[in-house]
């Protein structure tokens, strides 16, 4: 179990760049190799190198857990080829085209943000296997990019509003807790990649900060 810091491509941000779906960890496959080696002693996990429709950002355009994941409309059906071998897959049409950012999900629920049209909230709790809500999280739609989840807990925007964290827990059935990292960003969910023990967390992040997002996250 632990915590740490780094950069991904040379960016702090680390959950736009990296998605744990279930037991794998997807990677940039332009991420060399003793990076790679690095989150694989620190995560213990499968590592899979991939892009999205040629993009980098897998953080931000691929959402899942162990049943199944969602991906952003740009993935070719080369990509979907590959991530069928992982479970069901769900591709967010209608232009919506940032999965990650849009999503938060865990074993047990998911949130979905309220800019994804028509059923698509459904469509994902099927695939998922799990409840969806949709939910704002401190009135914003990036709900990817202000929470970061795993099955002991969730991490959010320190603004969010008391409603949108009892609606979040009561549906990912885990607790809610608010924080910051990389000194001060709110964004938690582009800054930070979780697994059940151990989580990556941009650079720059201060030990009061990390020692949050431990107790937030279960992992100590």
């Amino acid at each position: 179990m632990g915590i740490g810091t780094g950069d991904i491509l040379g960016h702090t941000q680390v959950g736009v760049y990296l998605s744990i779906v279930g037991d794998v960890l997807f990677h940039p496959s332009s991420l060399d190799q003793p990076a790679i080696d690095d989150l694989a002693a620190r995560f213990e996990m499968e590592m899979y190198p991939t892009l999205i429709g040629g993009s980098a950002l897998l953080g931000s355009l691929i959402r899942g857990n162990k049943k199944g994941l969602a991906v952003a409309d740009i993935a070719t059906e080369a990509d979907l080829d590959r991530l069928t071998s992982f479970g069901d897959v769900v591709v967010m049409e209608s232009g919506v085209n940032a999965a990650g950012n849009l999503v938060v999900c865990n074993d047990h629920g998911a949130v979905v943000s309220s800019v994804i049209p028509g059923p698509g909230a459904e469509m994902i709790g099927e695939v998922l296997g799990v409840e969806a809500i949709r939910s704002k999280v401190a009135g914003q739609d990036t709900v990817g990019s202000l929470l970061v989840a795993n099955n002991k807990g969730v991490l959010a925007h320190p603004d969010i509003h008391a409603e949108e964290a009892n609606r979040i827990q009561e549906a990912m059935q885990v607790p809610v807790m608010v924080g910051t990292l990389c000194f001060g960003s709110p964004y938690v969910g582009a800054g930070c990649v979780a697994s059940e023990t151990y989580a990556f967390v941009g650079a720059g992040s201060t030990g009061p900060e990390l020692n949050r997002i431990e107790d937030a996250l279960g992992l100590i």
